[in-house]
């Protein structure tokens, strides 16, 4: 998850800034997942409210969006697990669509413009690291047998 917060918080030129994956949501609905009995709805919230910190936004604005992606991906667990991990980018697309929205719209709500369907990219980003990122956390799970 450090990685993911480094990943988060990484300058890029302004152009590539909305290109960038949602890193956190990615890496939590990986745990979430793979060790539902261990990481939920509680280390989502935990995990947003470290990220509105490290990023200086509202205090809790991250926290509601990665709640959500716990909370989905932890109902859905058991269906996502036994798809090859191409189908379940596609079955992330939703969590980090709902995450995204969620942050625009509190966004939004206080005032800050929002730049039209820019915000889009990043869950179609997040699509296509998926299946590279799962396949590194499952190799890092198996060989410190993390269960």
């Amino acid at each position: 998850m450090l990685l993911a917060f480094a990943l988060t918080v990484m300058p890029l030129p302004h152009w590539a800034e909305m290109w960038r994956p949602a890193w956190a949501a990615l890496v939590l609905s990986y745990w979430c997942i793979a060790l539902p009995h261990r990481i939920g709805i509680a280390a989502g919230w935990c995990t947003g409210v470290l990220l509105d910190v490290l990023t200086g936004s509202l205090l809790g604005q991250h926290a509601l969006g990665l709640s959500v992606v716990a909370f989905l991906a932890h109902r859905f667990h058991q269906r996502i697990r036994v798809l090859p991990p191409w189908q379940q980018a596609l079955s992330v697309l939703p969590m980090v669509f709902a995450y995204q929205a969620l942050v625009f719209w509190i966004k939004g709500v206080r005032g800050i413009p929002v730049e039209g369907w820019a915000y889009l990219t990043g869950p179609l980003t997040s699509v296509v690291v998926w299946p590279w990122l799962f396949i590194v956390l499952r190799d890092i799970r198996r060989k410190f047998s993390i269960a």
